[in-house]
Protein backbone atom coordinates (compact mmCIF):
# COMPACT_ATOMS: atom_id res chain seq x y z
CA UNK A 1 0.00 0.00 0.00
CA UNK A 2 3.00 2.23 0.63
CA UNK A 3 4.68 1.46 -2.59
CA UNK A 4 1.21 2.24 -3.97
CA UNK A 5 0.75 5.71 -2.36
CA UNK A 6 4.29 6.82 -2.94
CA UNK A 7 3.47 6.64 -6.68
CA UNK A 8 0.01 8.54 -7.35
CA UNK A 9 2.27 11.01 -4.62
CA UNK A 10 5.21 11.36 -7.27
CA UNK A 11 2.37 11.28 -10.58
CA UNK A 12 0.65 13.94 -8.81
CA UNK A 13 3.95 15.69 -8.35
CA UNK A 14 4.86 15.35 -11.70
CA UNK A 15 1.26 16.61 -13.33
CA UNK A 16 1.80 19.38 -11.02
CA UNK A 17 5.31 20.60 -12.61
CA UNK A 18 4.17 20.31 -15.86
CA UNK A 19 0.92 22.17 -15.01
CA UNK A 20 3.04 24.77 -13.42
CA UNK A 21 5.16 24.91 -16.23
CA UNK A 22 2.30 25.66 -18.94
CA UNK A 23 0.99 28.12 -16.17
CA UNK A 24 4.31 30.02 -15.82
CA UNK A 25 4.19 29.49 -11.99
CA UNK A 26 7.06 27.76 -11.45
CA UNK A 27 7.97 27.15 -7.89
CA UNK A 28 10.67 28.53 -5.68
CA UNK A 29 12.24 24.86 -4.96
CA UNK A 30 12.48 21.39 -6.35
CA UNK A 31 13.75 17.95 -5.62
CA UNK A 32 14.25 16.09 -8.99
CA UNK A 33 15.02 12.20 -8.53
CA UNK A 34 14.65 9.00 -10.38
CA UNK A 35 15.90 6.88 -13.23
CA UNK A 36 14.44 8.76 -16.38
CA UNK A 37 17.12 11.22 -17.02
CA UNK A 38 15.75 12.20 -20.16
CA UNK A 39 12.82 13.54 -18.69
CA UNK A 40 14.25 14.85 -15.57
CA UNK A 41 16.53 16.73 -18.26
CA UNK A 42 13.80 17.54 -20.30
CA UNK A 43 11.90 19.51 -17.64
CA UNK A 44 15.43 21.32 -16.67
CA UNK A 45 15.79 22.61 -20.02
CA UNK A 46 11.76 24.01 -20.09
CA UNK A 47 12.51 25.50 -16.56
CA UNK A 48 15.64 27.29 -17.86
CA UNK A 49 13.90 28.30 -21.08
CA UNK A 50 10.76 29.52 -18.75
CA UNK A 51 12.98 31.49 -16.45
CA UNK A 52 15.73 32.80 -18.00
CA UNK A 53 15.88 34.89 -20.84
CA UNK A 54 18.03 33.83 -23.89
CA UNK A 55 21.68 36.04 -23.82
CA UNK A 56 20.94 35.85 -19.68
CA UNK A 57 21.89 32.03 -18.55
CA UNK A 58 25.85 32.95 -17.73
CA UNK A 59 23.82 35.57 -15.20
CA UNK A 60 21.29 33.59 -13.98
CA UNK A 61 21.59 30.26 -14.21
CA UNK A 62 24.00 28.98 -12.02
CA UNK A 63 24.84 25.06 -11.74
CA UNK A 64 26.88 23.53 -8.36
CA UNK A 65 28.28 20.47 -8.26
CA UNK A 66 27.60 18.25 -4.93
CA UNK A 67 30.80 17.21 -4.37
CA UNK A 68 32.25 20.75 -3.53
CA UNK A 69 28.85 22.33 -2.48
CA UNK A 70 28.92 24.74 0.72
CA UNK A 71 26.39 26.21 2.55
CA UNK A 72 28.40 29.45 1.95
CA UNK A 73 28.60 28.53 -1.76
CA UNK A 74 24.71 28.22 -1.99
CA UNK A 75 23.70 30.95 -0.05
CA UNK A 76 26.05 33.63 -1.74
CA UNK A 77 24.48 32.00 -5.08
CA UNK A 78 20.85 32.10 -3.46
CA UNK A 79 21.69 35.97 -2.69
CA UNK A 80 22.91 36.75 -6.14
CA UNK A 81 20.16 39.03 -7.42
CA UNK A 82 18.94 38.49 -11.14
CA UNK A 83 19.93 40.50 -13.59
CA UNK A 84 18.12 41.19 -16.44
CA UNK A 85 15.46 38.93 -15.45
CA UNK A 86 12.62 38.30 -12.87
CA UNK A 87 14.12 34.90 -11.76
CA UNK A 88 17.62 33.15 -11.20
CA UNK A 89 17.84 29.51 -11.60
CA UNK A 90 20.05 26.77 -9.57
CA UNK A 91 20.75 23.66 -9.74
CA UNK A 92 22.38 21.54 -7.55
CA UNK A 93 23.72 18.39 -8.83
CA UNK A 94 24.40 15.05 -6.55
CA UNK A 95 24.40 16.43 -3.07
CA UNK A 96 22.81 14.38 -0.28
CA UNK A 97 20.98 16.85 2.10
CA UNK A 98 20.16 14.07 4.34
CA UNK A 99 23.73 13.57 4.62
CA UNK A 100 25.51 16.23 4.66
CA UNK A 101 27.70 16.81 8.18
CA UNK A 102 25.46 18.40 10.72
CA UNK A 103 26.58 21.91 10.61
CA UNK A 104 26.12 22.60 6.89
CA UNK A 105 22.85 20.81 6.86
CA UNK A 106 21.69 23.13 9.38
CA UNK A 107 22.58 26.42 7.71
CA UNK A 108 21.09 24.81 4.55
CA UNK A 109 18.04 24.49 6.29
CA UNK A 110 17.86 27.87 7.19
CA UNK A 111 18.51 29.21 4.05
CA UNK A 112 15.92 26.77 2.57
CA UNK A 113 13.12 27.77 4.71
CA UNK A 114 13.72 31.53 3.27
CA UNK A 115 13.74 31.11 0.19
CA UNK A 116 13.88 34.67 -2.03
CA UNK A 117 10.70 34.60 -4.43
CA UNK A 118 13.15 35.47 -7.40
CA UNK A 119 15.17 32.33 -7.02
CA UNK A 120 14.22 28.48 -8.31
CA UNK A 121 16.47 26.24 -6.66
CA UNK A 122 16.63 23.07 -7.51
CA UNK A 123 18.11 19.80 -6.10
CA UNK A 124 19.47 16.84 -8.81
CA UNK A 125 19.56 13.92 -7.80
CA UNK A 126 21.55 11.44 -10.85
CA UNK A 127 24.61 8.93 -9.68
CA UNK A 128 22.91 9.55 -5.79
CA UNK A 129 19.25 8.23 -4.86
CA UNK A 130 17.11 10.06 -2.93
CA UNK A 131 16.11 8.79 0.15
CA UNK A 132 14.34 11.16 2.68
CA UNK A 133 14.99 10.46 6.29
CA UNK A 134 12.15 11.53 8.93
CA UNK A 135 14.48 11.17 11.42
CA UNK A 136 16.14 14.76 10.51
CA UNK A 137 12.86 16.54 11.11
CA UNK A 138 13.49 19.96 11.04
CA UNK A 139 15.40 19.02 7.06
CA UNK A 140 12.43 17.01 6.25
CA UNK A 141 9.85 19.34 7.02
CA UNK A 142 10.83 22.19 5.22
CA UNK A 143 11.34 20.08 2.18
CA UNK A 144 7.66 18.96 2.74
CA UNK A 145 6.26 22.74 3.39
CA UNK A 146 8.45 24.52 1.04
CA UNK A 147 9.20 22.31 -1.73
CA UNK A 148 8.68 19.83 -4.70
CA UNK A 149 9.96 15.94 -4.89
CA UNK A 150 9.14 15.45 -8.87
CA UNK A 151 10.16 11.39 -9.14
CA UNK A 152 11.16 10.99 -13.23
CA UNK A 153 9.83 6.95 -13.24
CA UNK A 154 10.00 4.68 -15.64
CA UNK A 155 7.15 5.46 -18.11
CA UNK A 156 4.09 3.13 -18.66
CA UNK A 157 4.89 1.04 -21.95
CA UNK A 158 1.00 2.54 -23.97
CA UNK A 159 3.07 5.90 -23.07
CA UNK A 160 6.76 4.86 -24.10
CA UNK A 161 4.86 3.34 -27.30
CA UNK A 162 3.21 6.91 -27.65
CA UNK A 163 6.34 8.76 -27.57
CA UNK A 164 8.47 6.43 -29.74
CA UNK A 165 6.16 7.29 -32.59
CA UNK A 166 6.03 10.82 -32.39
CA UNK A 167 10.52 10.86 -32.26
CA UNK A 168 9.90 8.40 -35.62
CA UNK A 169 7.44 11.53 -37.27
CA UNK A 170 9.51 14.03 -36.15
CA UNK A 171 12.40 12.52 -38.14
CA UNK A 172 9.78 11.29 -41.26
CA UNK A 173 9.44 7.83 -40.18
CA UNK A 174 5.83 6.23 -38.66
CA UNK A 175 6.60 2.54 -36.74
CA UNK A 176 3.36 0.35 -35.95
CA UNK A 177 2.81 -0.29 -31.99
CA UNK A 178 4.09 -3.78 -32.62
CA UNK A 179 7.46 -2.46 -33.59
CA UNK A 180 7.63 0.08 -30.97
CA UNK A 181 7.07 -2.64 -28.54
CA UNK A 182 9.82 -4.82 -29.80
CA UNK A 183 12.24 -2.12 -29.72
CA UNK A 184 11.35 -1.64 -26.12
CA UNK A 185 11.82 -5.19 -25.67
CA UNK A 186 15.09 -5.11 -27.23
CA UNK A 187 16.90 -2.26 -26.15
CA UNK A 188 15.15 -1.41 -22.74
CA UNK A 189 12.41 1.25 -21.43
CA UNK A 190 14.68 3.79 -20.21
CA UNK A 191 13.88 7.14 -22.88
CA UNK A 192 17.46 7.99 -22.26
CA UNK A 193 18.77 5.05 -24.05
CA UNK A 194 16.41 5.10 -26.21
CA UNK A 195 16.17 8.49 -27.85
CA UNK A 196 19.89 7.37 -29.34
CA UNK A 197 18.71 3.83 -30.59
CA UNK A 198 15.54 6.17 -32.27
CA UNK A 199 17.57 8.21 -34.20
CA UNK A 200 20.45 5.97 -35.49
CA UNK A 201 17.05 3.47 -36.30
CA UNK A 202 15.87 7.01 -38.25
CA UNK A 203 19.33 7.69 -40.25
CA UNK A 204 19.50 3.64 -41.62
CA UNK A 205 15.87 2.95 -42.48
CA UNK A 206 15.25 3.90 -46.18
CA UNK A 207 11.59 3.60 -46.28
CA UNK A 208 9.14 6.03 -44.34
CA UNK A 209 7.95 2.90 -42.11
CA UNK A 210 9.90 1.52 -39.50
CA UNK A 211 10.49 -2.13 -39.64
CA UNK A 212 12.22 -5.02 -37.48
CA UNK A 213 14.33 -5.37 -40.13
CA UNK A 214 15.56 -1.63 -39.90
CA UNK A 215 15.73 -2.11 -36.08
CA UNK A 216 17.73 -5.38 -35.92
CA UNK A 217 20.34 -4.10 -38.14
CA UNK A 218 21.60 -0.96 -36.01
CA UNK A 219 20.38 -1.34 -32.79
CA UNK A 220 22.39 -2.34 -29.81
CA UNK A 221 19.83 -4.80 -27.75
CA UNK A 222 20.08 -5.09 -23.52
CA UNK A 223 21.79 -7.99 -22.19
CA UNK A 224 18.38 -9.31 -21.41
CA UNK A 225 17.16 -9.38 -24.85
CA UNK A 226 20.00 -11.37 -25.96
CA UNK A 227 20.11 -13.99 -23.68
CA UNK A 228 15.62 -14.17 -24.39
CA UNK A 229 17.17 -14.77 -27.80
CA UNK A 230 19.17 -18.03 -26.43
CA UNK A 231 16.56 -18.94 -24.00
CA UNK A 232 14.20 -18.39 -27.42
CA UNK A 233 16.17 -20.79 -29.22
CA UNK A 234 15.98 -23.50 -26.31
CA UNK A 235 12.61 -23.98 -25.99
CA UNK A 236 12.64 -24.18 -29.48
CA UNK A 237 15.16 -27.16 -29.73
CA UNK A 238 17.62 -25.25 -31.89
CA UNK A 239 20.47 -25.32 -29.81
CA UNK A 240 22.94 -25.06 -32.63
CA UNK A 241 21.55 -21.06 -32.27
CA UNK A 242 21.16 -20.87 -28.87
CA UNK A 243 25.22 -22.12 -28.85
CA UNK A 244 25.71 -19.32 -31.39
CA UNK A 245 24.27 -17.04 -29.25
CA UNK A 246 26.44 -18.01 -25.99
CA UNK A 247 29.89 -18.03 -28.34
CA UNK A 248 28.67 -14.76 -29.52
CA UNK A 249 28.50 -13.22 -25.89
CA UNK A 250 31.26 -15.23 -24.65
CA UNK A 251 33.17 -13.29 -27.38
CA UNK A 252 32.31 -10.19 -26.78
CA UNK A 253 33.51 -10.58 -22.92
CA UNK A 254 30.94 -10.99 -21.08
CA UNK A 255 30.86 -12.28 -17.48
CA UNK A 256 30.21 -16.35 -17.29
CA UNK A 257 28.88 -15.52 -13.59
CA UNK A 258 26.28 -12.70 -15.27
CA UNK A 259 24.78 -14.57 -17.90
CA UNK A 260 24.47 -17.54 -15.88
CA UNK A 261 22.31 -15.09 -13.67
CA UNK A 262 20.89 -13.90 -16.97
CA UNK A 263 19.71 -17.33 -18.46
CA UNK A 264 18.68 -18.56 -14.93
CA UNK A 265 16.33 -15.53 -14.81
CA UNK A 266 14.34 -16.22 -17.77
CA UNK A 267 14.27 -19.65 -17.42
CA UNK A 268 12.49 -19.07 -13.53
CA UNK A 269 10.16 -16.93 -15.86
CA UNK A 270 9.76 -19.42 -18.19
CA UNK A 271 9.34 -22.16 -15.54
CA UNK A 272 6.21 -19.68 -13.99
CA UNK A 273 4.93 -19.09 -17.87
CA UNK A 274 4.67 -23.14 -17.66
CA UNK A 275 2.85 -23.26 -14.77
CA UNK A 276 0.57 -20.47 -15.59
CA UNK A 277 -0.73 -22.49 -18.69
CA UNK A 278 -0.58 -25.72 -16.74
CA UNK A 279 -3.06 -24.15 -14.01
CA UNK A 280 -5.10 -21.89 -16.25
CA UNK A 281 -3.41 -18.65 -15.64
CA UNK A 282 -3.11 -15.76 -17.83
CA UNK A 283 -0.88 -13.48 -18.95
CA UNK A 284 -1.91 -10.82 -16.26
CA UNK A 285 -0.98 -13.53 -13.53
CA UNK A 286 2.41 -13.98 -15.23
CA UNK A 287 3.01 -9.88 -14.94
CA UNK A 288 2.13 -9.75 -11.58
CA UNK A 289 4.49 -12.54 -10.47
CA UNK A 290 7.53 -10.94 -11.81
CA UNK A 291 6.44 -7.46 -11.79
CA UNK A 292 6.41 -6.72 -15.69
CA UNK A 293 5.83 -3.32 -16.73
CA UNK A 294 4.08 -5.01 -20.43
CA UNK A 295 2.37 -7.77 -21.09
CA UNK A 296 4.97 -8.03 -24.64
CA UNK A 297 7.63 -10.68 -22.98
CA UNK A 298 4.91 -12.08 -20.63
CA UNK A 299 3.31 -13.33 -24.30
CA UNK A 300 6.61 -14.22 -25.66
CA UNK A 301 7.00 -16.75 -22.68
CA UNK A 302 3.83 -18.11 -22.66
CA UNK A 303 4.38 -18.64 -26.32
CA UNK A 304 8.22 -20.40 -25.34
CA UNK A 305 6.17 -22.10 -22.37
CA UNK A 306 3.96 -24.19 -24.93
CA UNK A 307 7.13 -25.54 -26.35
CA UNK A 308 8.30 -27.64 -23.19
CA UNK A 309 7.43 -29.30 -20.62
CA UNK A 310 7.10 -28.78 -16.79
CA UNK A 311 9.68 -31.35 -16.03
CA UNK A 312 12.18 -29.56 -18.15
CA UNK A 313 11.54 -26.26 -16.87
CA UNK A 314 12.41 -27.80 -13.70
CA UNK A 315 15.37 -29.81 -14.24
CA UNK A 316 16.44 -26.45 -16.28
CA UNK A 317 16.29 -24.12 -13.49
CA UNK A 318 17.84 -26.52 -10.95
CA UNK A 319 20.95 -27.31 -13.68
CA UNK A 320 21.12 -23.46 -13.29
CA UNK A 321 21.27 -23.03 -9.93
CA UNK A 322 24.03 -26.36 -9.35
CA UNK A 323 26.03 -23.90 -12.40
CA UNK A 324 26.17 -21.72 -10.51
CA UNK A 325 27.01 -22.85 -7.63
CA UNK A 326 29.47 -24.73 -9.08
CA UNK A 327 31.20 -22.02 -10.48
CA UNK A 328 31.29 -19.63 -7.35
CA UNK A 329 32.58 -22.41 -5.22
CA UNK A 330 35.17 -24.58 -6.66
CA UNK A 331 38.30 -22.85 -7.86
CA UNK A 332 40.04 -23.21 -11.13
CA UNK A 333 36.03 -23.50 -12.49
CA UNK A 334 36.32 -22.54 -16.10
CA UNK A 335 32.66 -20.49 -15.94
CA UNK A 336 32.60 -20.30 -20.30
CA UNK A 337 32.89 -24.21 -20.21
CA UNK A 338 30.52 -24.89 -17.55
CA UNK A 339 27.82 -22.50 -19.74
CA UNK A 340 28.46 -24.81 -22.65
CA UNK A 341 28.21 -28.04 -21.15
CA UNK A 342 24.75 -26.46 -19.17
CA UNK A 343 23.77 -26.07 -22.73
CA UNK A 344 24.18 -29.27 -23.58
CA UNK A 345 22.71 -31.05 -20.98
CA UNK A 346 19.52 -28.52 -21.51
CA UNK A 347 19.54 -30.03 -25.01
CA UNK A 348 20.04 -33.69 -23.66
CA UNK A 349 17.00 -32.73 -21.38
Amino acid sequence: MAKRNDKAAGQAAYRKLKLDLRQGTVGSLYLFHGEEAYLRDHYLDQMKAKLIPPGMESFNYHRLAGKTLTAQRLAETVDALPMMSPRTLIVVQDYDLFKAPEGERKAITQLLEDLPEYCCLVFVYDTLAYKRDARMKKLAGVLQDKGQEVPFLRQETGDLVDWIGRRFRALGHDIDTADAQYLIFLCGDLMTNLIGEIEKIGAYAKGVHITRQDIDAVATPQLDAVVFQMTDAISAGNFDQAASVLGDLLHMQEAPIKLLAVLGKQLRQLYTARLALDTGKDKFWLMEQWNMRSDYPAKLLLDNARRVSREWCAMAVRRCYETDLRIKSVNGVDGAQELKLLLMELEQG
